[in-house]
């Protein structure tokens, strides 16, 4: 049970991070994108390929994921997100599930369907503490999930933009009234969720393959873990992630592992059931 514990742990930490990005787009613009997930495949193929062709470990490569990612994001919301923010919610789903196809598509057409992966010496490595073993691999994944929420937060409560965005988060009228650029808060808020998502899948890389299709395994989590702690939350995202790998790794101890996914959603629906808010309110 320990071992399991320790292991959801690890896990619930990056799920965290991953769905962090989400829940500060929605937060911050008021979109639910469909089309999240779609960037954090793009983050593990740039992290493939900083490895693959610059000999980077997925762990550093996925500084360069957060800064090419973001890039992207920032063009889509200035260019797409930005002309249905005032649209009708039916408009803003369709926009990103569209975006969502079509990245999808642009990367079987660029990369194929092969699934790939990546080869690092501590691939198979990992510490023993008494009768707790702990991969190498989700260890330090959850090391770099740990020091970017540390450097989220910082950001988000000590910098004048990350005290900006918080700003047009909780008014965007009167952020504008005392000299906040809204529109590039915007797509900072945007470029940074889908970069902190990025973030997240180059750092599980070592222990998971990418291909085009492998957004369609982590965006219903995404949204159980976003909704379930809080949506618009980023502390009930990273709380909502942790709950949600802890529930995977224990559930397994009694139920077969083709069951997991079935006891998370049981907890979840009785979670909201009982705090429809989620376990942390967005702010």
């Amino acid at each position: 049970m320990l071992q399991a514990l320790v292991d959801g742990l690890l896990l619930g930490g990056v799920y965290g991070v991953i769905a962090t990005g989400l829940s500060l787009v929605f937060g911050v613009l008021g979109v639910v994108n469909f089309a999240h997930a779609e960037f954090l495949m793009l983050g593990m193929y740039v992290a493939w390929f900083a490895w693959r062709y610059l000999g980077l470990d997925p762990l550093i490569g996925s500084i360069l994921s957060f800064i090419v990612v973001f890039a992207v994001g920032y063009g889509v919301q200035r260019t797409l997100i930005q002309r249905v923010l005032k649209a009708p919610p039916a408009a803003q789903v369709f926009l990103t599930v569209g975006l969502m196809i079509v990245i999808e598509n642009a990367a079987l057409m660029a990369f194929g369907s092969d699934f790939r992966s990546v080869s690092v010496p501590y691939q198979v490595e990992g510490y023993r503490l008494g009768d707790i073993f702990i991969g190498a691999p989700y260890l330090y994944a959850f090391i770099a999930a740990v020091i970017l929420a540390g450097a989220l937060w910082l950001f988000l409560d000590r910098s004048w933009m990350g005290r900006a965005i918080r700003a047009v988060a909780q008014d965007p009228m009167a952020a504008t009234l005392v000299g906040v650029d809204t529109r590039r808060t915007y797509g900072l808020a945007f470029g940074l969720g889908v970069a902190l998502t990025a973030f997240g899948g180059a750092v599980i890389l070592p222990y998971i393959t990418v291909s085009p299709t492998i957004g369609g395994q982590f965006v219903v989590l995404m949204f159980t873990v976003v909704v379930l702690g809080g949506l618009g939350s980023v502390a009930g995202a990273l709380a909502g992630g942790i709950m949600v790998g802890v529930v995977q790794s224990m559930s397994t101890l009694v139920f077969p592992i083709q069951l997991q996914n079935l006891c998370l959603f049981v907890i979840f629906i009785a979670v909201l059931a009982l705090r429809p808010q989620g376990l942390i309110k967005g702010a």
